[in-house]
């Protein structure tokens, strides 16, 4: 299970939670412009916009979770087991395996209007980076400044939606986590007023009452509209220390701990990493479970120029500062 969303103060923001009961070995890493992607059933491409994301590396190829080119376009993958359906080869079609998908999109487009002219002329095809890596059930965030989608590869072939929201969970269908936004229209963050009846002297008793109903329990229909309205209401300042620290709070609201999803006896799912990414900048910043500490990698910091990845371990030990 995972929440994405998009944040938008001076700059435009975007990140996920990535939510599971155990890492693959994840990695910051920067794909720069001249690193030759070797796509399976497309011919190769040697020059593309940088790339900067969490991925994991496996013979050298960046399996991207979630990331964002230089041009300030953003994509991340969730869960969609059960769902999601990829498509057969066919000729005379941009052939793409899901697990190039992120990479295919970043590397070329610079906006989501720009995707959406390659979506038009894509298939998107189920085959596997490697036997012990099959293709993972995902439907897809992508976003920049002006506009957010999401894409779901399903039975009927491939959908787009627009993502007034700026957030994406997991099951149902996006069409379905709109819809059940719905019943949540009566939810505001100013304190309610009595409709209830005017016999009786009904009267707020908490702050906060304005919001009651709103759902705080893990599932992916719940977490959709926690952060849908979460991110709404958000109020931040335009420096880059308030407008990240916000986006932190904001999905920080749907923070998985372990204990409270049991997948397995003695497995929980917990939220792994939480990420966001300054998209005009360039700066990807996250932090772990055990360290709640934000720490930032910046692509530009990077040779962009160069032909090999740069990769950075996630910093997984947290430490208490001493006051006294």
């Amino acid at each position: 299970m995972c929440t994405a969303a998009t944040y938008k103060t001076k700059d435009f923001y975007m990140g996920r939670t990535l939510d599971y009961e155990f890492s693959y070995g994840d990695e910051i890493t920067v794909t720069p412009r001249n690193y030759p992607f070797h796509f399976r059933h497309m011919e190769e491409l040697e020059n593309h916009y940088a790339i900067i994301g969490m991925a994991h590396v496996a013979d050298d190829y960046p399996l991207y979770y979630d990331a964002v080119n230089e041009k300030g376009l953003g994509m991340a993958g969730l869960n969609f087991v059960g769902n999601a359906v990829y498509q057969e080869i066919q000729e005379g079609r941009e052939n793409v395996a899901q697990f190039e998908f992120i990479p295919w999109i970043l590397s070329q487009c610079a906006s989501v209007e720009e995707a959406k002219k390659m979506l038009a002329e894509m298939n998107l095809v189920g085959t596997v980076f490697a036997p012990q890596f099959p293709a993972a059930q995902l439907h897809w965030i992508l976003a920049d400044k002006y506009a957010c989608i999401t894409i779901e590869c399903v039975r009927e072939g491939l959908k787009v939606y627009d993502n007034p929201a700026g957030v994406l969970t997991n099951n149902p269908p996006f069409e379905q986590q709109m819809f059940l936004l719905n019943q949540y229209m009566h939810l505001s963050p100013k304190q309610p007023e009595n409709h209830f009846s005017e016999q009786l002297p009904l009267q707020t008793y908490s702050r906060g009452m304005g919001a009651l109903g709103l759902p705080g329990d893990l599932s992916s229909t719940s977490r959709f509209a926690k952060v849908a309205f979460t991110r709404a209401h958000a109020v931040s300042g335009d420096s880059e220390a308030e407008s990240v620290s916000q986006f932190f709070h904001i999905l920080g609201s749907v923070d998985q701990q372990r204990g409270c999803c049991e997948v397995a006896e003695d497995k929980y799912e917990i939220t792994i990493y939480t990420s966001c990414w300054n998209a005009q900048k360039g700066i990807y910043y996250y932090n772990t479970y055990e360290n709640h500490q934000i720490t930032a990698v910046d692509m530009h910091r990077e040779n962009l120029d160069g032909t090999t990845l740069a990769r950075y371990p996630l910093i997984q030990k947290g430490e208490i500062r001493w006051q006294n």
